[in-house]
């Protein structure tokens, strides 16, 4: 059985390579032919595409779907869910998460790839119960990074557990390209033995490693690997769709997909590229992520940050000093949100010149268990330091002391005069602010 494939152009690849500027009407008038392709799916939605939709294109996110759907009618959507972060950045309330997936089952979405960042498996117990409920495939994700707590027994323990809670699927997502190709064959041929559910494996090209390592975990088992049309594809995207179909062709993992097809929708991209042209992030290797284990997003939004700083001069430092951050917290993966709030710390302590002289809420929140379980031990004295001695540390579920928050976000949203249907209640339950403008926009 050859091996299939899930294509990251209406997502990741945009999100990756074009600040997710990619709106739906560029999408629209190639979405039925990308139909026609054959995919495994198409991953279309989720990650910062919500948030970006609204804040920078004007955009209704539900509506994409719906749109994209009446085109794409018999290929499988599948979206990247924060598990409690849901598609935000902190954690929300049951009843936000459980109706955030019921909505987007209605409007269109197959998969889910339910990820956490500490994978805290309870951070996503919830959004996978609910994908269930509701008829969606409930693909639970291993965040895959390396330090001295993440070898093969931390992803197979976690990988089970995910399965024993339900899910349908699990992914391997390695964020920052760091899997390497013999790493990879123990690593999946691992989890085949101890699971019974299907493997899929995401990469990014980062550190050039990617389509390696795609070789290697294919022929060690692994189901569906994740794609994007060359165009935009390598850099911080994934290895490229036409280059893998052709590595596979003719042989026992044959993708069974149209190269000729794929390519003809390859070219419409290059013209979407030449046209947001200005939002263009660098398309090269970075092997150094593989010595600092920062992924290409992340680097760029703390080269961002230090050059309103005008301190771009310290990113060479700013860089060593991440690792040094990560090892104090506990070694969280670097994904979202804790790819953000370990760099923001790196930058203020080169900044300041002192460590944690100046330090986020976020990193304060994350020392007294609001964001999860850290996946490595924490000193205590680091902790309290930190926090204050007497301040609280919760080990239960962080989202187990969040209220109801539906029926509060809906009389306020009626009161205000912005509520046209449900999907509008999540949309200003996850951004407020953003989405006020985007409905007082829609009223005009």
């Amino acid at each position: 059985m050859g091996i299939a494939i899930t294509e990251t152009i209406l997502r990741d690849a945009h999100q990756s390579l074009l600040a997710t500027r990619m709106s739906t009407d560029d999408m629209l008038p190639v979405a039925e032919k990308i139909d026609k392709v054959g995919y495994h799916s198409v991953e279309m939605w989720g990650g910062a595409t919500f948030d970006s939709a609204m804040r920078y294109l004007n955009e209704d996110p539900w509506l994409r779907v719906r749109k994209l759907k009446d085109k794409m009618p018999n290929t499988p959507f599948q979206m990247l869910l924060r598990g409690q972060n849901i598609v935000g950045y902190k954690h929300y309330p049951d009843d936000a998460v459980r109706e955030f997936v019921r909505l987007a089952i209605k409007n269109g979405i197959d998969i889910f790839r339910i990820f956490d960042a500490l994978n805290d498996v309870r951070n996503m117990q919830v959004a996978i119960e609910a994908t269930k409920e509701y008829g969606g495939h409930a693909q639970a994700t291993v965040v895959y990074t390396t330090s001295p707590v993440h070898d093969i027994d931390h992803y197979v323990e976690t990988a089970k557990k995910l399965q024993e809670i339900g899910a349908d699927s699990i992914c391997l997502k390695d964020m920052a390209g760091l899997l390497r190709p013999y790493e990879a064959t123990t690593l999946i041929g691992t989890l085949k033995k101890e699971l019974s559910i299907p493997i899929q494996l995401h990469a990014h090209y980062t550190s050039g490693l990617a389509a390696m390592t795609y070789l290697k975990a294919v022929e060690a088992g692994v189901d569906v690997i994740d794609t994007a049309l060359s165009t935009l594809a390598l850099g911080t995207s994934q290895p490229a769709t036409e280059t893998i179909i052709a590595t596979f062709a003719g042989t026992e993992y044959d993708t069974g997909l149209d190269i000729e097809l794929v390519s003809e929708i390859n070219r419409y991209f290059k013209d979407v590229k030449d046209r947001l042209k200005e939002y263009k992030a660098p398309g090269e290797v970075d092997p150094e992520v593989l010595i600092y284990q920062i992924p290409g997003g992340m680097i760029s939004n703390m080269r961002s940050q230090m050059k309103k700083m005008n301190m771009l001069d310290k990113l060479e430092e700013t860089l060593r000093e991440v690792p040094r951050v990560r090892k104090d917290l506990g070694y969280p993966p670097l994904v979202t949100p804790m790819s953000q709030i370990v760099g923001t710390q790196a930058v203020f302590n080169v900044a300041t010149g002192e460590r944690y002289k100046v330090v986020s809420k976020e990193i304060k929140k994350y020392l007294q268990g609001y964001y999860g379980k850290a996946p490595g031990e924490i000193d205590p004295d680091f902790r309290a330091r930190i926090i204050g001695k007497d301040a609280e540390v919760i080990d239960h579920r962080p989202a187990d002391d969040l209220e109801p928050v539906l029926d509060k976000a809906r009389e306020e949203l009626k009161s205000k005069g912005y509520y046209q249907k449900e999907e509008d209640v999540l949309s200003y339950i996850l951004f407020p602010s953003v989405a006020e403008k985007f409905f007082e926009n829609r009223k005009s």
